[in-house]
């Protein structure tokens, strides 16, 4: 009988031990993950007159404004001019996880201030779905270009500083782009290289000068200019995903070289959020089990999942002194959530109905 007693207080003794791990534990890493799941806009300067009428609510509030709209040229295809459509105050107040001023001056009658804002990853998803617009994964991205410019008219070739699309292409950069462009060294085995093929160019590879920067991601960039009129011809290479596409120009006296770097730059940034779009439809379920004595695999677990920007929610559905049990959903299918713990130290068991971490 004593025996059976101090069995049985043992037990419960190591089972109350444990929950004290997990509400610690899991209370304080859970709090980070929820207040983490966000996306911050940061550096983001609001300068007003200091004046009689000033009001620092009104400061506040343009920089949340400021800070949505920032995110949704980042995560969204939505363009500059549509952006006034979706920046309601009352909107932007249910999305913003926290915001911080992180400095403050008064120059020349002048409020200057700076400003990080964060938003709940979730609450954004779910008020663009609403909105049916699906976002992408803010994934920077370098990239190599090679810009060609051929003027028909007497069949010149420009390139490198003779050519204004290179000399002016990354003369302006937004902050909410993703991708960074590696202009090619002006070389003149690759000058020569060109103009030996200037009349096969469109057929072109460009092999040889690609190879050279062991850059996997690059866009050949082919304009052909007859007076005012720009037809560009475009070879995309934008993870392993070959495009080749066109696209016309014509400039008045008012437009200059700028304004067709500028829609190009959209178009390239448009293609490379549709590669990395999350479709919030797609909610797949996910159950996962981990023993729950390995607090360094719990620990690396959970971070793993705070980082894929494709778990829109996870949770703790039950645990016990031998295993924990996590819910997940997922915007995307099962082999590109497989795929998402290749090389890494946590080794995913899909044999079950219920896949174990290991």
């Amino acid at each position: 009988m004593f025996c059976a007693i101090k069995k049985k207080n043992k037990f419960n003794t190591s089972i109350y031990i444990l929950f004290l791990f997990f509400l610690i534990f899991f209370t304080k890493f859970s709090t980070i993950s929820a207040n983490a799941n966000t996306y911050k806009i940061d550096d983001l300067e609001i300068s007003k007159p200091y004046d009689n009428n000033f009001n620092k609510e009104a400061v506040i509030d343009k920089a949340f404004i400021k800070a949505f709209e920032q995110i949704l040229l980042k995560i969204t295809s939505i363009n500059e001019d549509e952006i006034k459509n979706f920046t309601e105050l009352k909107n932007i107040y249910g999305l913003i996880e926290s915001f911080s001023i992180v400095d403050e001056r008064f120059i020349d009658n002048k409020y200057i201030s700076k400003f990080e804002v964060e938003f709940n990853k979730k609450e954004l998803f779910n008020f663009l779905a609403k909105k049916n617009i699906f976002p992408s994964i803010p994934k920077e991205k370098d990239l190599l270009l090679v810009p060609v410019l051929i003027k028909s008219d007497d069949n010149q070739i420009l390139l490198f500083s003779e050519n204004p699309i290179y000399v002016n292409w990354n003369k302006s950069h937004k902050k909410y782009f993703l991708l960074n462009y590696i202009l090619p060294n002006e070389d003149i085995e690759d000058i020569n290289l060109i103009k030996r093929n200037v009349n096969n160019i469109e057929k072109y590879n460009f092999n040889e000068i690609v190879s050279k920067y062991a850059m996997s991601d690059y866009i050949i960039l082919i304009i052909f200019q007859k007076g005012n009129n720009y037809n560009a011809l475009i070879k995309s290479n934008l993870n392993n995903k070959l495009i080749i596409s066109h696209k016309k120009f014509s400039l008045n006296e008012n437009q200059s070289i700028e304004s067709i770097i500028k829609s190009l730059k959209l178009d390239f940034e448009n293609q490379w959020k549709k590669l990395n779009i999350i479709n919030v439809s797609i909610k797949l379920p996910i159950t996962l089990s981990v023993n729950s004595k390995k607090y360094n695999l719990i620990k690396n677990l959970e971070k793993k999942l705070y980082d894929l920007d494709l778990v829109s929610n996870y949770y703790i559905e039950s645990f016990s002194n031998k295993k924990i049990i996590y819910k997940i959903i997922y915007n995307s299918t099962p082999d590109k959530f497989i795929n998402e713990f290749k090389n890494t130290n946590i080794k995913l068991n899909t044999e079950n109905s219920i896949w174990s971490i290991e």
